[in-house]
């Protein structure tokens, strides 16, 4: 191709988007992503990998931290490389904003940046004698701790997997000893390693679901820290969840300002822009997670929700809190049709395998491979599969999945609606879950209300994006957002 034309098509590409642009990294319980977004909060490129899924045993659940580094790599250099193909470079980017997982826990070496075992996921069980012994040591209440973090004592949180892996990892157990181990979920290693080991932070939204910091101060809590005995020179700086933390060290985007950090689900809160009270979305990713804008103060829950932060965007802005209402099993429950089962060979075939059979049958799953979190709390939960017949087909089978992933999320619709005092009137939905028909259609009938898909399922990246962008500059205000998104 002459040069003339080449370049006329470039012309032609930059003049789809609209600069200046901003970057996310979207660290998830089974892949990575980079994706750049424009001014308007148009997807320009974009880049996913996955990870492996390690279970050492039932009920165990672990990542290797250098190879979700080296996945988030590989996704910034394949974007980066088709981005420069546009006419653009790293500078053209102004800040990158990165979501993750939360609660999956990290320790590694201060001295050599190397992990020091496993991440624990946050789906992960090990920890059930732990969370007992924490209990009977505050009279068997596993909600002693929610006046001060919003939690009850769970297998699901970080403070008892550091705990864990404290009491039952040697390497871990010296270093914190010595000083030298760090701790953090996976938004903290992914800073630590971007920066080059020159930064050891976290956001408060991911502080908060750790169990060791106080909702009311968003700082670490020396009687919780002490509660659950993690020392806390071990900590990172909890920060608002928009500023600039550093800077990229090496790689295609060097020099690139590291602009928000979000937990997933308040990533896409944000995403959705609730900014509002009562604003609301349910994301249906890995599992299945909905919440609720309650604004700058936290509110208790009776009935078997989180208190958690919502958002804070911007050292000098409000904290911003939420009611939440987690499910630890809807995506994931399809990976087990596929990968365990082998029911069906990939995603995209289980809505129409659902949607052969009018009903389950009389088949109801409860897929409690990690327990049952809200509104139940039963960590001695597991799975169950009943009304078998000969009748039974695998359609049924997969149906009754996808009926037990609306069961569940009815259930903390019903929980909010009793803390609220009203009836939910809409759902706004995302992640990648939604793109299936059938389940939003079996959601909303359940749930008697309209459910809502935006145009952009992912609101989770778009979320960190829009926080990174504020903290730079690309937008002067939460109205600027809110028009953009409009």
């Amino acid at each position: 191709m002459s040069e003339w034309l080449l370049q006329y098509f470039q012309d032609i590409s930059m003049s789809k988007f609209s600069p200046p642009f901003v970057g996310a990294i979207d660290q998830g319980t089974q892949s990575s992503r980079f994706i750049v977004f424009d001014s308007k909060a148009s997807t320009v490129l974009s880049h996913q990998k996955t990870h492996k899924q390690i279970i050492p045993q039932p009920g165990w659940c672990e990542h290797d931290p250098e190879e979700i580094v080296s996945a988030v790599n590989e996704c910034i250099r394949e974007v980066m490389a088709e981005f420069s193909t546009l006419g653009f470079t790293a500078s053209d980017i102004k800040s990158i904003g990165i979501t993750n997982q939360r609660e999956t826990t990290v320790v590694w070496d201060r001295e050599t940046g190397a992990p020091l075992h496993n991440a624990i996921v946050w789906l992960d069980t090990r920890t059930r004698e732990t969370c007992e012994k924490l209990a009977a040591a505050h009279g068997g209440d596993r909600d002693s701790l929610r006046a001060k973090c919003g939690l009850p004592i769970s297998t699901y949180f970080s403070g008892v997997k550091l705990r864990w892996l404290l009491d039952e990892v040697p390497a871990v157990r010296d270093a914190a000893a010595a000083g030298r181990a760090l701790f953090g979920t996976i938004d903290s290693w992914l800073i630590y390693k971007l920066t080059g080991g020159a930064v050891h932070v976290t956001d408060v939204t991911n502080a908060s679901r750790t169990m060791l910091m106080a909702l009311d101060t968003c700082a670490w809590d020396a009687d919780l820290c002490s509660s659950l005995g993690v020392p806390m020179g071990m900590l990172p700086s909890i920060r608002s969840s928009a500023e600039v933390y550093g800077h990229v060290s090496a790689g295609p985007l060097q020099g690139v300002a590291i602009g928000s950090c979000l937990g997933d689900q308040q990533a896409a809160c944000v995403g959705h822009c609730a900014f509002h009270p009562g604003d609301s979305k349910n994301t249906y990713g890995t599992g299945c997670f909905l919440l609720v804008n309650t604004g700058d103060k936290p509110t208790p829950s009776g009935h078997g929700l989180l208190t958690t932060v919502c958002y804070k965007l911007g050292p000098d802005q409000p904290t911003i809190y939420a009611l939440e209402g987690s499910v630890a099993i809807a995506g994931v429950g399809m990976s087990w049709l596929i990968d365990n089962l082998e029911l069906v060979r990939k995603i995209d075939e289980i809505e129409p395998l659902a949607a052969s059979v009018p009903d389950t049958g009389g088949v109801y799953l409860v897929p409690a491979f990690s327990g049952l979190f809200a509104p139940h709390w039963r960590d001695d939960a597991r799975g169950v599969l009943v009304g078998l017949t000969q009748y039974t087909t695998r359609a049924h089978i997969v149906r009754a999945m996808l009926e037990a992933v609306c069961f569940q999320a009815a259930d903390v619709v019903g929980a909010m609606e009793l803390d609220a005092g009203r009836p939910l009137a809409r759902m706004k939905v995302d992640g990648g879950m939604t793109a299936n028909g059938l389940l939003m259609q079996l959601q909303s009938d359940l749930l008697g209300v309209e459910v809502m898909r935006p145009s952009m399922a992912e609101a989770t990246a778009l979320g960190a994006a829009l926080a990174a962008g504020l903290a730079t500059g690309v937008w002067a205000s939460l109205r600027e957002v809110e028009e953009c998104q409009a």
